[in-house]
C-alpha cells in the first residue's frame, strides 16, 4: 500500500494551533487504517497541552497532534487485519505522524493504528462514541469502590454517577458550584456543597481537578473513608495531616483506563445499561478547530466539544 496523507490538528506551541496535512506510513500486517468521523476535545489533559502547563510526561513536546477520543470506520488494513475492514471503531489516539508527536494523536482525519488498539462499536452509537474514553476512565476509577459523593458535574462526573447506578450502587450525591452545570442529572441529586451538611461519606470521588479541595474533602469523610482522585492535576496536591490522621483517611489515585475498562463500558453502552445521551453539547467542523478548542476550554456551558472530520 502506498503512503497516505491525513489532515490533523497540530499544536505547534502552547496556544498556537494549525490544521495541516501530515504523511502517514503504510499499515503493517497488524495495523488498520481508520477514517475518523468525530474526535472529542478533552478539557483536562488537552487543556494542559494547549496552555503549556502539562507536567513532564513521556512523549511530551511540540509540535504534537492531540486527542484520544475519536471514532471512525476502518477503510484499510494490513494482511492480518483485513477482516476488520468496514467496522465502526473507537480510536484512543495514534502515533503515526513521523516527526510530529502523537500525544495522543487522535485529532486527525485518518490514522494508522494497531488493530488491537481499536474497539468495535455499533454504528448506531455515532458521535457519542467519542465518550468511550471518559466512560472507561470512570469505570477504572470505580474498580475498587463505588462513590457516595462525586465532586464535579462535568462529563466525567456524570459518567461516574451513571455508571455507579448501572453497576448496582446507590445514587451518589454530586457536588457542583456552577449553577449552569447542575441540570442533566439522571437519577441522582446534584447539590451545592454549601447546602450539604453531611460529614460521613465513606467514598468520595474527586473529578473537578481542583487541587485545593483535599482539606475540605477530608472533613467530609467518615472514619476510614476514602478519597479517590480521578481528575488530572497540574498543581501540587497537599492536605493538613491532623484531620486526615484522626479519620484514618485513605487516598487513591485512579490512573489511565485499561482494555478491560473499555470492554466493560462498550458492553454497558451496547446493552443500554449506560446512556451517553446529553453529554455532547457543542460541535464544529475541523475548519473551525481553533474556535472549537477555545470554546471547549473557556465556555462553562460546554460540557463536551467534538470536531467533525467527515467533510475533510
Amino acid at each position: 500500500m502506498t503512503r497516505m496523507n491525513s489532515m490533523a490538528v497540530i499544536f505547534e506551541a502552547p496556544e498556537r494551533l494549525a490544521v495541516g496535512r501530515v504523511e502517514l506510513p503504510a499499515p503493517g500486517d497488524d495495523d488498520v487504517v481508520v477514517d475518523i468521523d468525530w474526535s472529542g476535545i478533552s478539557t483536562g489533559t488537552e487543556r494542559l497541552l494547549w496552555s503549556g502547563s502539562m507536567p513532564p510526561f513521556p512523549g511530551m513536546g511540540y509540535p504534537l497532534v492531540p486527542g484520544y477520543e475519536s471514532t471512525g470506520r476502518i477503510t484499510g488494513a494490513g494482511r492480518k487485519a483485513e477482516g476488520r475492514i468496514g467496522e465502526h471503531v473507537f480510536v484512543p489516539g495514534a502515533r503515526c505522524f513521523g516527526e510530529i508527536r502523537g500525544l495522543f494523536g487522535g485529532a486527525a482525519s485518518r490514522v494508522v493504528v494497531p488493530a488491537n488498539r481499536v474497539t468495535t462499536l455499533d454504528g448506531k452509537v455515532g458521535e457519542a462514541g467519542v465518550l468511550l474514553a471518559l466512560a472507561a476512565t470512570a469505570h477504572h476509577a470505580l474498580t475498587d469502590s463505588l462513590p457516595e459523593l462525586i465532586v464535579g458535574h462535568g462529563v466525567l462526573g456524570r459518567l461516574l454517577a451513571r455508571l455507579t447506578i448501572a453497576m448496582g450502587g446507590e445514587p451518589p450525591v454530586v457536588w457542583e458550584t456552577n449553577p449552569g452545570r447542575c441540570g442533566g442529572a439522571r437519577g441522582y441529586p446534584v447539590a451545592d456543597p454549601t447546602s450539604d451538611d453531611r460529614h460521613d461519606y465513606r467514598v468520595i470521588h474527586e473529578v473537578s481537578g481542583d487541587a485545593e479541595l483535599l482539606d475540605t474533602l477530608v472533613g467530609r469523610i467518615a472514619k476510614g473513608g476514602e478519597i479517590v482522585l480521578a481528575g488530572f492535576y497540574s498543581e501540587r496536591l497537599a492536605f493538613t495531616f491532623p484531620p486526615a490522621f484522626m479519620r484514618e483517611a485513605r487516598f487513591r489515585i485512579a490512573a489511565e483506563w485499561q482494555p478491560a475498562d473499555m470492554a466493560a463500558v462498550a458492553d454497558f453502552v451496547a446493552t443500554g445499561a449506560l446512556s451517553l445521551d446529553g453529554l455532547i453539547t457543542h460541535r464544529l467542523d475541523v475548519a473551525h478547530a481553533e474556535d472549537a478548542y477555545r470554546t471547549a476550554f473557556s465556555n462553562p456551558a460546554c460540557l463536551k466539544m467534538i470536531l467533525d472530520w467527515r467533510a475533510s
